[in-house]
């Protein structure tokens, strides 16, 4: 799989591939990227990278979801790198430890799909569909970010 660039990115650089767990390896290879290039990119840049990921994303997700033979093969993690880049985004500056809380958050939100992301993951097929469920797991993050960040 690693032959083709295009499953390279869908495989989140190889990340996507541990036998463990690989959409939270792929979301841990999310979190330091971001840290690697954070301070390289500015907003601007950094919402253009996740803009285009994502585009660029339904097309190679699909892509290697075909040849793997499935409709969200496990190993591909491209949705979740750009979904956490995004969530990244909105909360940095933040400590670890926040960081951290946004990690557990959006894992939560990306492996138990409440609704309506279990909507989006059952009804939306092809690469959009896998990119969409992980960006409603991003919102919905977010969303638990903001409205705990209200209440302290």
């Amino acid at each position: 799989m690693l032959s083709n660039p295009i499953h390279w990115f869908s495989l989140g650089f190889g990340s996507g591939l541990s036998p463990i767990m690989p959409g939270t390896a792929g979301t841990l290879f999310a979190w330091a990227s971001f840290a690697a290039l954070d301070g390289r990119l500015t907003v601007a840049a950094w919402a253009a990278l996740i803009v285009v990921g994502f585009f660029a994303g339904i097309y190679m997700t699909g892509f290697t979801a075909r040849k793997m033979g499935t409709d969200d093969p496990s190993p591909v993690v491209w949705d979740e790198i750009v979904a956490f880049w995004l969530v990244l985004l909105f909360v940095t500056p933040e400590t670890f430890s926040g960081q951290l809380w946004a990690f557990l958050v959006f894992r939560f939100f990306d492996m138990v799909k409440p609704p309506p992301i279990r909507y989006f993951d059952r009804r939306v097929k092809g690469g959009f569909g896998i990119m969409l469920d992980d960006l409603v797991a991003a919102f919905f993050t977010l969303l638990v970010i903001a409205l705990w960040r209200m209440t302290i």
